[in-house]
């Protein structure tokens, strides 16, 4: 009896265990079925925060904090593929303070591991990071790393960056549904990065269209040339982020260009310069009606950088403003801060059509202008003709009637008060017909202005120096500078340049030439030996008593650090 009734009690022993386990698998099961649900509807959160961003910067990082909640990494970062398809351009992360960034030292360009992923880019999970093959080893105070899974993220079938998460929390490896969790958020993220890419564009699209209308509406309503040219060159400047902004313009008969405006990052040491065609970038730009880019504007072969004015600058684009039959109109120049990204083909197509829309406005403002011009030129046209058909006809018949009734008059002093008033007739006469000759008279002679007898000046000069000046020229120089102070101008330049190559020894000579209206002042600079104290002066009196004789002053300085500085001014306005 007692070994059947132990026999009955095992029995039912048995049967309890077997439920305790089959509970405790349900339980673990419902436990799991419940950590998924809990994923999936984080996956579902992370997907919504990211496809809400329209913000590419902002969107951006949304993926990277998505990805370190959902896969519960230590690290994440997201890196940027750039056009060459080779490097990352940009990189986010998350888990590394800005002071430990610091320390570390410049992102990552796509070595090693990161640059493994680049090269194969699919999802990549490593126990070990200093095992794979590709291990690049880590720099200086970046911290410790062991386990990695990166997936790639794709924008309509194109790469445009990877996913890197690392150190999952808790020593953990990550496994085959962290991978499937970041694949499937990479999927939604390609599309946000799409979306906020397309938001972009249609905003920069909107911003052009903006530009474009506002230098019309200024043009068109009558705005100084000046005046658009500064807005071209700012407005493209902000909406492609650049550090300088400069549009330069051909100067007639001379073969170069002149910097007319130029806004932003060392504005100072562009504006006014006379650039030559075949060694600067807007030259460049200029002859060859099409965009030019560099890719290092301070370190570029084909440009000279004499005079240095490229401190800072890194990427850029130099893009004809107009390319008809006619040829460009100017060229506008943009060029970023050093280490920022080049400028891409799609920015400078843009470029192109704001530089062209700008090219017809011009067109269209010049067109007005002339229509306005014919109109007063034919005023002047018909008040001349009634000068000459009326008023001096009939100032003519009046001086004959007096004439022919001076011989009637017997009184001494009346026949001379007749006679003086003939006289007078026949000045007012030539006063008119001088006025007329002026109403009627064109200007001729193109390339006669004093900009264009400057550069002149100076390419003669330049064989005999060994090298050509460079030229800075500011200010309505030929309106405001009169004809005869610019003979003045010319003589003292030729002068001071020939100076330069017969005593200075000199390898570098700068030339400026400013105006305000109020006086004009030119200034001819040299790196040379100085001006010895025995040495002859004859001409260098000559250019002062040149600027005594027109109420200025002409200075030399020869400062210790060597080389010569002539600063020879006189006033252009009311003296």
């Amino acid at each position: 009896m007692a070994r059947s009734e132990e026999s009955g009690e095992a029995r039912v022993r048995l049967p309890q265990l077997r439920l305790d386990e089959l509970l405790e698998e349900l339980q673990a099961r419902l436990d799991a079925a419940r950590g998924t649900r809990d994923r999936v509807h984080s996956l579902l959160e992370a997907v919504l925060s990211v496809g809400r961003e329209l913000e590419l910067e902002q969107a951006l990082h949304s993926i990277v904090e998505a990805a370190a909640v959902l896969v519960d990494a230590e690290y994440a970062a997201l890196g940027v593929i750039g056009p060459d398809g080779r490097r990352l351009s940009a990189f986010h992360t998350i888990g590394v303070s800005a002071e430990q960034i610091a320390e570390i030292g410049p992102y990552p360009e796509g070595h090693g591991i990161l640059g493994e992923l680049i090269r194969n880019p699919e999802p990549l999970r490593l126990t070990k990071i200093s095992e794979h093959a590709a291990s690049y080893g880590f720099p200086a105070h970046h911290p410790p790393m062991n386990t990695f899974l990166g997936v790639p993220i794709r924008v309509r079938d194109q790469v445009f960056g990877n996913l890197y998460l690392t150190e999952k929390k808790g020593g953990l490896q990550f496994d085959e549904e962290d991978e499937s969790v970041l694949s499937t958020l990479a999927v939604a993220a390609g599309v946000a990065i799409d979306n906020a890419r397309l938001y972009e564009d249609s905003r920069l699209r909107e911003r052009w269209l903006q530009a474009n209308a506002e230098i019309t509406h200024r043009l068109m309503s009558g705005g100084e040339g000046t005046e658009v040219l500064g807005l071209i060159a700012e407005r493209a400047g902000e909406i492609t982020g650049s550090a300088l902004a400069a549009v330069g313009l051909p100067m007639e008969g001379t073969g170069s260009l002149a910097v007319e405006i130029a806004v932003g990052l060392d504005a100072e040491a562009h504006q006014g310069l006379v650039l030559s065609l075949d060694r600067s970038l807007m030259g460049l730009a200029y002859s060859g009606a099409a965009p030019v880019t560099s890719a290092d504007v301070g370190h570029d072969e084909r440009i000279s950088l004499e005079p240095p004015r490229f401190g800072g600058l890194g990427p850029a684009v130099a893009v004809p403003i107009g390319t008809g039959d006619a040829g460009p109109r100017g060229v506008l120049l943009l060029a970023r801060e050093a280490g920022r990204q080049p400028f891409s083909e799609t920015e400078t197509e843009t470029l192109q059509g704001f530089a062209a829309q700008a090219a017809v406005a011009m067109e269209l403002a010049e067109r007005r202008q002339d229509a306005e011009q014919i109109a007063v030129l034919q005023d002047r046209d018909r008040i001349a003709r009634d000068l000459h058909d009326l008023a001096i006809q009939r100032l003519f018949a009046t001086g004959m009637t007096l004439q022919s009734a001076g011989r009637f008059i017997e009184h001494e002093e009346a026949a001379e008060r007749v006679v003086r008033a003939v006289e007078d007739l026949d000045e007012t006469i030539k006063i008119i017909r001088s006025t007329i000759f002026g109403l009627r008279a064109r200007d001729g002679g193109a390339g006669t202005g004093l900009r264009a007898r400057v550069v002149r000046a100076v390419g003669e000069a330049a064989p005999v120096l060994g090298f050509a000046p460079s030229v800075r020229m500011e200010g309505l120089i030929d309106t405001e500078v009169p004809r005869e102070i610019a003979d003045h101008v010319i003589a003292v330049l030729s002068e001071a340049l020939t100076n330069v190559a017969r005593h200075a020894r000199a390898r570098r000579a700068d030339v400026a030439l400013e105006t305000d209206g109020r006086e004009v002042r030119l200034t001819v600079t040299d790196n040379g030996v100085g001006i010895p104290a025995e040495g002859r002066r004859s001409g260098l009196r000559n250019m002062a008593e040149r600027a005594e004789q027109l109420g200025g002053s002409s200075t030399i300085d020869c400062p210790e650090s060597g080389g010569t500085s002539l600063v020879w001014r006189v006033p252009v306005g009311e003296r």
